[in-house]
């Protein structure tokens, strides 16, 4: 894992997701970090011109994602995103209101 000090960043969108955020822009691509309410999604624009060995690594980096995927369009050209699930907070009962003994 990417060993740096956490910021800020970290704190509102997931460690998980701020550090594959930040090895997708060491690799030279552009990223966008986004919260939702149960995930966090990194999009990184892809250059057209790519070299191979940057794909193998750009996959390492995406797999570590819970989902990842890949949009390619004559419009907007092509984006690997990446969603990163936020953490669900331990309870010491799940089994819901009313059912706790």
């Amino acid at each position: 894992m990417f060993n740096r000090r956490r910021g800020p960043f970290c704190a509102r969108f997931g460690c998980k997701a701020e550090d594959l955020a930040v090895r997708l822009s060491a690799l030279g691509l552009t990223t966008r970090v986004e919260p939702h309410a149960t995930y966090t999604s990194i999009e990184a624009k892809v250059p057209e011109a790519l070299p191979a060995e940057s794909w193998r690594e750009v996959l390492e980096v995406v797999a570590e994602a819970d989902r990842f995927g890949l949009v390619a369009s004559s419009l907007t050209g092509r984006t690997f995103w990446a969603a990163v699930n936020k953490a669900v907070p331990a309870t010491g009962d799940v089994r819901g209101p009313g059912r706790q003994r």
